[in-house]
């Protein structure tokens, strides 16, 4: 069995595990990404509908706020979100919209040219920043091609079969190569699963 060694270990090729290695490799961490499929061809471009943030670029949006936007997300989840965890979120929002927007992604645009914003299911404003039909696309092409121009390794057509755990803590995963086959560790300070749901 072949050993691959990288500081972080990300499995899943989707946003969130593209974003995740994004951050990790600005802030200098040696990541890698571990995937099924290419991640340009993971099931985050499937997703239309759009992203929520408090950009307030509606009309009828003007007084919307990250704190607003926290309150209909507990609210959706029935309070059973975690509330901090919420409020963090809607506050990160904004400018990761922004950020997505420095990178290049193709946000639909009001005709003053901010970010379009639309109404969507449980939002108390119309806060949900879109690309036409093809948020998801979007968004993940966007951060495909921020992780290239960050040379972030991609190791597609890899299936993880199980955790390599010393000492209670995770170091680790093996993956089957399903090109070539046979079985390769990935070792790492620290792993994180981002395989959808």
């Amino acid at each position: 069995m072949s050993v691959v060694r990288h500081q972080l270990v990300v499995v899943g090729g989707g946003l969130a595990g593209l974003r995740a290695a994004i951050e990790a490799r600005q802030r200098g961490v040696d990541v890698a990404v571990l995937s099924q499929v290419h991640p340009a061809r993971s099931h985050s471009g499937a997703a239309q509908g759009g992203i929520n943030a408090a950009l307030a670029n509606h009309p009828e949006a003007h007084d919307d706020t990250p704190e607003k936007h926290a309150f209909d997300t507990v609210k959706g989840s029935d309070y059973l979100a975690d509330q901090a965890a919420a409020q963090q979120m809607t506050q990160d929002a904004v400018p990761a919209i922004y950020e997505m927007e420095h990178w290049g992604c193709p946000f639909s645009r009001f005709d003053d040219g901010r970010i379009a914003q639309r109404p969507f299911g449980g939002a108390g404003y119309p806060r949900t920043c879109y690309g036409a039909d093809k948020t998801g696309h979007y968004l993940l092409h966007t951060c495909v091609q921020r992780s290239l121009m960050l040379g972030i390794p991609f190791y597609t057509e890899f299936f993880v079969t199980r955790l390599i755990v010393n000492d209670g803590v995770c170091a680790g995963v093996v993956a089957y190569d399903m090109t070539r086959g046979g079985f390769h560790a990935f070792l790492g300070d620290a792993v994180i699963m981002a395989t959808g749901g």
